[in-house]
């Protein structure tokens, strides 16, 4: 009997043999391919669970941070606290500004007669569009937001305030004019038995309407035809005629938020926009409009409101002295060149 020796060939590690007993041979065993996409997708999920696990152990059970979120956090840290700092001068500016508008419109604007700006102006915003859009969702706690807003804010109100200063820096300079502009004498000659202080500034019985009524200023009766003259240096605002009112009337604008009315006259020697000085006759006495009798009425505005002519004039100045002060300025007028509607000018009646 012959003996038959099978020789096994070498097999390798990397494949996988099985025996043929038709062919009495190892033969390599073919996976299907499902089989191989099986085997990489258990591989695959093992492989991201232990990463998973890995990044749970990191950061919940020992506490750690990945480098690079230690770093994200340090630098948001430090932004954070610069932004705070920037806040606080913020404030600070805030503070020094806020002190300068109130004094611009408590002392500095009100000295020159300016009106105060009026907190919507000078508090308000940007309007349109929102511009800050762009930075909704850069921080959760809109602090970056927050902060441009309040620049830009405080950039407007330190426009808003630099311009008053000019405002303010443009009268200043001014200044010497406004001595001689603001109403400071009375506007008749006050000689003693001439005149008459028939009503003055406030609440009085209407002598038409016989009802209580304010009363915008003080009421000086005299004849017709006296000289009025003007209180303080300006322009000429208003020259008009109202029947049921005033009756002629003439209203100076002295700047510095100062004017003054001349009402009831008989007849009047200036006209609108003709500069006049202090103590310059503008017209004549009279009972033009709604007047019981010949008189002046005479007001004085400051910055829109009536207030009382009495604390701007002293009726006890000598008539000399004020009949002084008047050919003065007569005198200087005739020294000067006229306004071109102020020539062959008669008076109006």
């Amino acid at each position: 009997m012959t003996d038959f020796v099978y020789l096994c060939p070498r097999m390798s590690k990397s494949k996988k043999y099985i025996f043929n007993p038709k062919t009495l041979m190892y033969e390599v065993q073919k996976r299907s391919r499902r089989s191989q996409i099986a085997k990489s997708a258990t591989i695959l999920a093992l492989s991201l669970c232990f990463a998973v696990l890995y990044f749970w152990l990191y950061t919940s059970v020992f506490g750690l941070e990945l480098p690079k979120t230690a770093l994200l956090k340090k630098q948001n840290a430090e932004w954070s606290s610069k932004m705070e700092v920037l806040n606080r001068k913020l404030d600070t500016y805030d503070d020094a500004l806020t002190s300068l508008q109130m004094r611009d419109d408590d002392i500095y604007r009100s000295i020159f007669g300016m009106h105060e700006i009026p907190a919507e102006v000078r508090n308000a915003g940007f309007g349109g569009v929102n511009r800050y859009s762009h930075l909704d969702g850069l921080d959760h706690d809109g602090l970056l937001k927050n902060t441009t807003v309040r620049m830009d804010v405080l950039t407007k109100k330190t426009y808003v305030q630099s311009k008053s200063f000019d405002e303010v820096a443009q009268l200043a300079r001014r200044a010497g004019d406004m001595a001689s502009c603001i109403p400071a004498i009375p506007p008749i000659n006050p000689t003693p038995g001439t005149y008459r202080l028939s009503s003055s500034f406030g609440y009085r019985v209407d002598p038409v309407y016989g009802r209580s009524a304010r009363h915008a200023g003080v009421d000086f009766a005299m004849p017709s035809g006296n000289p009025i003259y003007a209180t303080g240096d300006g322009v000429v605002e208003k020259v008009s005629f109202e029947f049921f009112g005033y009756g002629n009337q003439v209203v100076i604008d002295h700047g510095f938020g100062y004017k003054t009315r001349y009402a009831h006259l008989k007849n009047i020697g200036v006209v609108e926009g003709m500069k006049v000085k202090r103590g310059e006759c503008i017209g004549e006495s009279g009972n033009s409009g709604k007047s019981t009798g010949p008189h002046l009425h005479y007001e004085v505005i400051y910055r829109g409101s009536a207030v009382n002519p009495s604390n701007y004039y002293d009726l006890s100045i000598a008539p000399e002295e004020y009949a002084t002060m008047v050919q003065n300025t007569a005198d200087m007028s005739e020294k000067l060149t006229l306004h071109p509607s102020h020539r062959n000018n008669k008076p109006r009646s």
